[in-house]
């Protein structure tokens, strides 16, 4: 048989049914009978209520015939409920055995009874209402809180009679803006206490804010708006409306950076970090200035700033050259360049090399970086200088040319005279100053225009241009002679240092030379005159055909040869006609050998007077007063039998027409003459007798005619 099938004929036996019945019948007479015995009046917030009020209404809280009593009380109590539900509040932390409601509140006392009081909390587990501990339902009091009256916040708590409607504790929500006004409108979206502190709203934390920067140091004492401000792409709206956050903000967003952007992108790259994030190599978040005295950089991080410490710089403090009492960052660290030793140290040189070629490279231009001697001031370095070192003065001491002008005062570099006599006596004592006075000037003065650095005797003798810078052109015969000649060499030098000889000793005193005036084309003032003055006499022309001198007639090839020939008649006053002309200068002039003292090769002519040179055929007979005038009688330089002798008036006798009609040498006959054979022309007796002698017939005629 199955069991369905034996179940059913039980239900069937009328047995079974009599006994249920009487069953629910006793149950009923029991529940009416207990609503008419009722333990005691209702407490008034029960008792208040029509529905709880009835004499048959003790279902309405003890549960009726499937309902037990504290299902009964959640019927009302939904609050309660949803706190047992979820396990919240303080009735949802109760344990089981505690969850009966009328375990702590009874009722059935009277209309005055505090169906919630100090046994109620008890049972509970609260000992001290005032020190109920508000973290147990969710809700940590602490500073300002603490200091306010239960009633404060649960306007009811004290209440014996709730009012109706009202609650006592359970109902109020945990949020800030439930109590206090919002001033931010809702428009950061956070509870109140992501930001705030109980103790009082100008108190300040930030939930989570250590993920990002910790608050503390100098962060610990700023303001949200500080940093979150309004309009900001980190305000405070942005950051705590709910939404995604900003990326974070690097030091540098906030705080201006001191260090240049070399040092900055260098810290970060040594340190693996980036850009952002590199100040905490050197700054803890929490400090309170970034002036830290603790702070130390490496050597390393001290090199990206520009100066590695480096000999001589290794072991120095950092006092040393950060002054410690100095505020400003740019003051206390300049960003000293790595060369910039005058930062530091005291420019022994008084600023010379503050401009010029090597003031971009400071003092390690000639100084070495690990100490300032010796230096390292070399010819290549010199040669930057507006006097490079050659010849010579590659072997002249520093100190020869650069001295100190008094002993305290900074030894001279900048500002040396570097022209040749500043350092050097002028061997020609001014001779050239007219000269080069006219020209453009040369960078180291005029002696370079001939000499070179390495010795003044270095230069180019056949390129120096004697008639240029002299007067005096070496051309012709000259040109072949050697400087030697004019200008004899001494073994000794000078007290100006000069080898070389002037003229004067080779050629006499020639004030002239070296006076200042032009030498020009004076041959005498090196040469004797052969002519011993005779053409410098008063009367001839002291300038002829623009020359003077000598050269009025010679060329400097040599003496022999003439320029223009020998005018004889101008510069002797003895023309060369007639048979003059005709003749050989060695006629007049004889040759000598040797020459004279003076140089001269041809003799004198012997006069300017025809006696001088020909022989009188007349034996003195013309003579006067020492002297014989040729010229009286002979007035052709042709021929000497070419006459312009007048016997009427060149004579004592005139010729008649007799006499007229004679030979001469009927008259002048030979004879001998002071021991010469010779025409005889005077003296010859004019009287008739003188040459006719006495006749008587002569006479006789005479008398007769007479007669």
């Amino acid at each position: 048989m199955s069991e369905a099938s034996s179940l059913a004929k039980r239900l069937g036996r009328p047995s079974l049914w009599v006994a249920l019945c009487s069953a629910v019948a006793v149950m009923a007479m029991a529940v009416v009978d207990t609503g008419r015995s009722s333990p005691g009046p209702l407490a008034s917030v029960h008792s208040r209520v029509p529905e709880l009020a009835g004499a048959n209404d003790c279902s309405a809280c003890h549960g009726g015939w499937f309902q037990d009593m504290a299902a009964a009380c959640l019927d009302c109590h939904t609050p309660i409920e949803k706190q047992l539900d979820s396990g919240q509040g303080l009735h949802g932390q109760l344990p089981e055995e505690q969850r009966r409601c009328a375990s702590c509140h009874s009722d059935h006392h009277g209309a005055g009874f505090a169906m919630v009081n100090e046994l109620s909390f008890a049972k509970a587990g609260v000992d001290d209402i005032q020190a109920f501990d508000h973290a147990s339902i969710g809700f940590r009091m602490e500073g300002a809180h603490l200091e306010l009256d239960c009633t404060e916040c649960h306007a009811h708590a004290q209440d014996e009679v709730l009012p109706e409607g009202a609650t006592r504790f359970i109902g109020l929500s945990q949020r800030c803006v439930s109590c206090h006004e919002d001033e931010h409108d809702g428009a950061l979206g956070r509870t109140c206490n992501d930001c705030h502190v109980q103790a009082s709203f100008e108190q300040h934390w930030s939930r989570g804010h250590d993920e990002h920067l910790k608050l503390v140091g100098g962060h610990g004492g700023l303001s949200c708006r500080d940093c979150h401000g309004e309009g900001d792409d980190h305000a405070l709206e942005v950051v705590a409306g709910g939404g995604s956050l900003p990326d974070a903000r690097a030091c540098t967003d906030c705080h201006d950076s001191p260090h240049g952007a070399g040092f900055a992108v260098g810290n970060a790259r040594l340190a693996g970090l980036g850009l952002a994030r590199s100040c905490d190599t050197c700054h803890a978040s929490e400090h309170r200035s970034f002036r830290d005295e603790g702070l130390e950089l490496s050597d390393a991080q001290h090199g990206l700033s520009g100066f590695p410490l480096e000999a001589p710089h290794a072991d120095v403090t950092c006092a040393q050259c950060h002054e410690p009492h100095l505020d400003g960052f740019a003051q206390r660290y300049p960003g000293r360049e790595r060369d910039a030793c005058a930062a530091c140290h005291a420019d022994p040189h008084g600023g010379q090399f503050e401009s010029g070629p090597f003031a971009a490279e400071g003092c390690v231009a000639c100084h070495g970086r690990e100490r300032f001697e010796p230096h390292g001031f070399d010819t290549a370095l010199h040669a930057r200088t507006s006097l490079p070192l050659e010849g010579s003065h590659l072997a002249t001491d520093c100190e020869q040319c650069h001295v100190a002008a008094e002993p305290d005062l900074p030894r001279l570099f900048r500002g040396t005279d570097n022209d040749c006599d500043a350092c050097h006596g002028d061997a020609h004592s001014g001779f050239f100053d007219l000269r080069t006075a006219a020209l453009a000037p040369l960078e180291h003065g005029d002696c370079a225009r001939c000499h070179r650095a390495t010795e003044f005797s270095d230069l180019d003798r056949d390129g120096f241009e004697h008639g240029r810078w002299t007067g005096f052109p070496v051309a012709g015969a000259h040109a072949a002679e050697g400087c030697d000649s004019c200008h004899r060499p001494s073994s000794q030098a000078d007290e100006l240092g000069r080898h070389f000889g002037r003229v004067e000793p080779a050629h006499g005193e020639l004030p002239t030379l070296h006076g200042g005036a032009e030498v020009g084309q004076s041959c005498a003032a090196c040469h004797a005159d052969p002519h011993e003055g005779r053409f410098d006499q008063a009367g001839l022309p002291a300038l002829f055909d623009e020359r003077q001198g000598c050269a009025r007639c010679h060329v400097d090839s040599s003496f022999r040869d003439l320029a223009h020939g020998f005018d004889h008649g101008l510069w002797t006053g003895f023309k060369l006609d007639g048979a003059h002309g005709q003749a050989s200068c060695t006629q007049c002039h004889a040759p000598l050998r040797p020459p004279t003292e003076s140089g001269r090769t041809w003799r004198p002519a012997a006069g300017k007077a025809c006696a001088d040179c020909h022989d009188d055929p007349h034996a003195a007979q013309f003579e006067q007063a020492g002297s014989i005038d040729c010229a009286r009688c002979h007035g052709s330089t042709k021929s000497f039998a070419a006459l312009r002798f007048n016997h009427d008036w060149d004579s004592s006798f005139k010729l008649d027409e007799t006499h007229e009609a004679l030979d001469c040498a009927q008259c002048h006959r030979t004879e001998q003459i002071r021991g010469t054979t010779a025409i005889r022309y005077k003296p010859l007796g004019t009287a008739c007798t003188d040459c006719h002698g006495v006749r008587a017939t002569s006479l006789r005629r005479g008398a007769s005619e007479d007669r």
